[in-house]
């Protein structure tokens, strides 16, 4: 199930990552302490050991870590979409990272109580500010049959998820997560848009409420 998004608790996080990195050289003032990061060059043609580094203060290299794991640390910040949360650990160079956060996401929709989704279920997506629009607005898709597929497909449950309305005003934009014939019509919009944004309505009863789980 998925675990209500707490500032104050991820807030706590920020802080033991910061007090981890600085607890390197036991003593030290945190203010006079910083961490380089070195990368050293092999392949110079002319033969020549070179060098790219990175340095900052232990507080600036909490906030990548926390932002990678949980979202920019500001109030009423959204959590990251799993895509988003492994895009950072690929610009950090962690494959590990990368691979891990979307393979917890396929996890995490997996474990839902709810889960499959099944022909009828209703499907809000949720835009905040922070998904770089200049306004919020919603999605709703209907998830359905896919009736074409059952005879090429006869064992498995194939589904549509198609459209119903956008309150956004530009009609390109809408309708980005509509799939079909997909035995998982919403895998990609939890990776990429993140379960937080995501509503499900099953035979009038909300199974998930995503947003409800981000404390603003």
């Amino acid at each position: 199930m998925t675990t209500a998004y707490s500032a104050e608790r991820h807030y706590a996080h920020l802080d033991i990552i910061k007090r981890s990195l600085e607890g390197l050289i036991p003593g030290a003032a945190p203010a006079d302490l910083m961490v380089k990061v070195t990368e050293t060059l092999h392949d110079d043609p002319n033969g020549v050991q070179g060098f790219h580094t990175w340095e900052g203060h232990p507080a600036a290299v909490a906030e990548r870590i926390f932002s990678a794991l949980y979202g920019l640390p500001h109030t009423g910040q959204a959590p990251a979409s799993p895509v988003e949360q492994a895009a950072a650990a690929k610009s950090a160079r962690d494959l590990d990272g990368e691979i891990g956060a979307l393979m917890a996401a396929a996890d995490d929709l997996a474990g839902q109580a709810w889960y499959p989704p099944r022909p009828g279920d209703l499907v809000h997506l949720a835009y905040d500010s922070s998904y770089g629009l200049t306004s919020p607005h919603g999605e709703t898709y209907a998830i359905t049959h896919a009736p074409h597929a059952r005879a090429t497909h006869p064992q498995d449950e194939f589904m549509d998820m198609s459209l119903l309305y956008s309150t956004y005003p530009d009609s390109s934009f809408a309708g980005c997560y509509a799939v079909a014939c997909d035995p998982d019509p919403l895998m990609e919009m939890w990776m990429k848009a993140g379960a937080h944004r995501i509503t499900v309505v099953r035979d009038g009863v909300v199974v998930h409420n995503g947003p409800a789980t981000v404390q603003r």
